[in-house]
């Protein structure tokens, strides 16, 4: 394989994951893969439930023994009252979990979806015309040591692209096992001591939805990095053209991969969670 096919090869994959996390970011759990998975999904929150409302019995009274300091108290006209519209609130919330869960990735999705569209689409990365004459113009011994850096950085570039692939992924497989163990945590709202289970657990819903934005954010910054590739000093060697390029190249590559990464850490940050 040559120079060019192995920097070819490498930026084709690239782009190829990129688009791929392009669409991923703007697809909802209930599409994905044909929304098979997401229908697995609500039928363990829908089993859940079951579990959820014991659940919400026990963190109720638990509750109520805490706040109350003999039951006489509990007859108070608004002792019982506010005991009532947090049992019911919290059976609202265990019975319609699942619609919390979708309203507030919806809100979300809306703000990925807005930003996704203002960018347009990934632009592509392709390898300047100047290296690519000057590659050509190499004899054979000449473009071994070219070959050996060209073979690295594919490597680095294949390795990153799916480092960030598996990154995306891993946000959707959270979503997917928020949405189906949401009436354990939701049931907590029921007890006034355990009410903090369910708020830490929308919060941290709340941040691996925004993990989508600042994913989408990166991508868009990397878009206008590719749409102006590195510069390439034509009267350069062939070597030190690779060299420069790929290593400026994999640097802006590293920038974009370490923000994916650190999606949900930035998510939490922004939102004070």
């Amino acid at each position: 394989m040559g120079i060019l096919d192995n920097l070819e090869n490498a930026l084709s994959t690239w782009n190829e994951k990129l688009a791929e996390i392009w669409g991923l970011l703007t697809t909802s759990p209930e599409n994905f893969r044909g929304g098979g998975i997401w229908d697995v999904m609500v039928g363990i929150n829908g089993a859940l439930q079951a579990i959820g409302s014991a659940l919400l019995v026990l963190f109720f009274v638990v509750g109520m023994i805490k706040t109350t300091t003999n039951l006489q108290e509990v007859k108070r006209p608004e002792v019982a009252l506010r005991l009532f519209i947090r049992f019911a609130l919290a059976k609202a919330a265990v019975t319609w979990g699942m619609t919390i869960i979708t309203s507030i990735f919806d809100i979300v999705q809306g703000i990925i979806t807005t930003a996704a569209n203002s960018a347009g689409s990934a632009t592509m990365t392709t390898l300047p015309q100047e290296m690519i004459d000057a590659v050509n113009e190499l004899g054979f011994v000449e473009s071994i040591p070219v070959w050996a850096v060209s073979l690295i950085g594919s490597l680095f570039i294949v390795v990153l692209s799916f480092i960030m692939l598996m990154t995306v992924y891993g946000r959707f497989f959270k979503l997917f096992i928020y949405a189906a163990i949401a009436p354990i945590p939701l049931s907590s709202f029921a007890g006034d001591g355990t009410s903090q289970i369910g708020k830490a657990f929308i919060k941290s819903y709340l941040g691996v939805c925004m993990e989508g934005a600042i994913i989408v954010l990166a991508c868009v910054i990397f878009s206008v990095f590719a749409s102006s590739p590195p510069v390439v000093d034509s009267s350069a060697s062939a070597t030190t053209m690779v060299w420069s390029y790929m290593g400026e190249l994999i640097f802006n590559l590293l920038v974009l991969v370490g923000t994916v990464k650190m999606a949900d850490r930035l998510s939490k940050e922004i939102l004070g969670l």
